[in-house]
């Protein structure tokens, strides 16, 4: 009998060339206390996963398309919140007008509140909140059971 494999997202790691920079845009916007494991890799611990953010020398033995700073083009990093407008406001009083605003807090035609911003590195991040029952239930489907 083969017994089932579970398989979890636990995190995801950005890699930047300013780990203070980054880590303090994402401790604004999660609220989480930065561990630092070592002055390059940080992690912020959610309720749902670990962000970890690390500076680019500790994937320097990747030698075929190593990752670096600043070059992501091709991934969102989504966050549910409690309150899109809220959050973002938070980042908007941080940040000031070093914000790097793409799309206010919106309406989405599937219900949800969302606001897309890019962090520091230029990485897009989107904050969301489901506000009509469909899309609250749509995210009850989705959010793991532990």
């Amino acid at each position: 009998m083969t017994l089932p494999i579970t398989v979890q997202l636990a995190s995801i790691r950005l890699i930047t060339e300013d780990v203070p920079r980054l880590v303090r845009f994402y401790e604004i916007l999660t609220g989480a206390t930065p561990q630092y494991l070592t002055e390059d890799f940080v992690e912020l611990v959610t309720p749902s996963a670990t962000l970890a953010v690390s500076g680019s020398a500790r994937v320097a033995f990747i030698t075929t398309d190593t990752p670096r700073g600043g070059a992501n083009n091709s991934a969102i990093v989504e966050f549910l919140v409690d309150d899109t407008s809220a959050v973002y406001g938070r980042l908007a009083a941080e940040c000031g007008d070093e914000l790097d605003v793409v799309q206010p807090p919106t309406m989405m035609p599937w219900g949800n509140l969302s606001a897309l911003i890019r962090d520091p590195d230029g990485s897009l991040v989107n904050l969301y909140t489901p506000v009509t029952p469909e899309a609250r239930q749509l995210q009850r489907n989705r959010t793991p059971k532990l």
